[in-house]
Parts: structure tokens; sequence; C-alpha cells
């Protein structure tokens, strides 16, 4: 019996070659920037090379000048501290130097004001993975406001941010003990992440693992609460944002 042929595009350690599809594409554009080039790559099964290149072709095009668009403004928010000045540049089709300036200018508008809900939604995505540097930026908001904020809603670094950064010595959760294990059992099915966060004093994303490594789920009243909430969230300004992710 002959062996089986493997696809061209199967080479060596598994990478894809050939032709890019467009939900290859539309998924690039979305990492891009976002994650390092390397694990760009390994999600979508490509070489480093690959990924790169295909990144020069889908962002070209005529270079843009004039005022900053709103959608813009949010863009490079959403880079800034994730990719480098040269990457941003790629994507928003700006020179380097105009970028610098936008950035510089982000500094002057630093100051205390209200928290809206789509900020507050801005912080819980961010907060783990990006240097206080730069959410004083995204956000607009001073350090004191921001790490108020953070600790009101139990928000905590990501130990692998951690890491890279060479922060090893940055809060850790405690250990789970079989007391709050069990507590968790209790408290997940129907009550908000957040609260439970704050009676165990643990952070959300550490309710939410290790509620992922116990397979608890949430009772089908909660979920439809949840969704209501994020509903009101997402629609209304009148709302602190305190649904859960």
């Amino acid at each position: 019996m002959p062996l089986p042929v493997s696809p061209p595009w199967k080479t060596g350690a598994g990478r894809r070659k050939g032709p890019w599809s467009q939900a290859e594409i539309e998924r690039l554009k979305r990492l891009y920037g976002m994650k390092p080039d390397g694990v760009v790559a390994r999600e979508l099964n490509r070489s480093v090379e690959s990924v790169r290149r295909m990144a020069r072709r889908v962002f070209s095009g005529d270079a843009v000048s004039g005022p900053w668009t709103a959608s813009e403004l949010d863009a490079l928010k959403n880079y800034l501290g994730a990719a480098s000045l040269e990457t941003i540049s790629l994507v928003l089709r700006r020179p380097e130097e105009e970028i610098r300036r936008k950035v510089e200018s982000l500094k002057a508008e630093i100051k205390s004001k209200p928290w809206t809900p789509a900020d507050l939604q801005v912080l819980k995505r961010l907060y783990g993975t990006r240097t206080i540097q730069d959410l004083l930026l995204i956000l607009g908001r001073p350090e004191s406001d921001i790490e108020a904020k953070a600790a009101e809603v139990c928000l905590a670094k990501d130990k692998g941010f951690q890491r890279r950064r060479g922060e090893g010595s940055g809060v850790k959760m405690p250990r789970w003990t079989p007391e709050h294990v069990e507590h968790l059992r209790k408290l997940y099915p129907d009550r908000p992440n957040l609260e439970i966060a704050k009676v165990l004093g643990r952070s959300v994303k550490s309710v939410v693992s290790k509620a992922h490594d116990l397979s608890l789920k949430k009772s089908e009243v909660r979920l439809r609460d949840m969704g209501r909430e994020n509903v009101e969230v997402r629609y209304s300004g009148s709302r602190d944002g305190e649904a859960e992710a």
C-alpha cells in the first residue's frame, strides 16, 4: 500500500506554505502587532518571514496624512505597548515621526475624569499586559486613578507579562486552600466574578482561571443576567461598567 502523500503546503515542522486564504488574512489583520511575530506565526502555522511578508502586503497602500480620525486614534492606543513603532507605522500607514508626535500629544491629555463603561472595558482588557506608562496614554488618566480602579475591580498583571519584563517579584495570588476552593464552588454558579474575587481576596482573572480548572459553570439564571448586564454596559453611558467579560 503506498504511503499517504502530505498536502503540498505541509513541510518540515508542519508550517503551511502556498497561497493564503482569506480567512488567514483576516486573522492576520486581527493578530499582527497585538502579539509577537513568532506567536502570530505559530497560531497561523506559517513561518515568521511568511507572516511579515504578508503583513507588508496587507497593510500596504498610500500613506495617510492629515488630521487623525477617531478610529485611527483608537487603533493607535490599542497597539501602544504591544507593537513597535515600526509596526504601528506599517499598520496605520503613517510615518513613524508623525506617530511619535501623536503619542507625545496624548501625554498632555492625561487628567482625572469619570470612568465610562467603555473605558472600564479597555482597562479590564489591557491592564494585565500593558505597563502603567502605556495605560496612562491609552486611558488618558493619571497612574493613581488607574491603579485605584484596577484594585477596585480586582485586576492583576499577567504572570507571563511580568516574567517577560523581569518582574517576577510582582504581587502574587495566595495559594488556593481547600476551603477557598469549596467557597468558589458554592459561589461561582450564581454570583458575579467581581463579587467572588472580592470575597476571596483574589483577582478576577484568578477566579476565572481556577473555575476553568475545576470545570465550573455559571447557572442559566446568571448567564441571562450577565447577558443583560453586558448589553446595558454596551449601550448605556450611565453604568460604571461592572458586567463580566
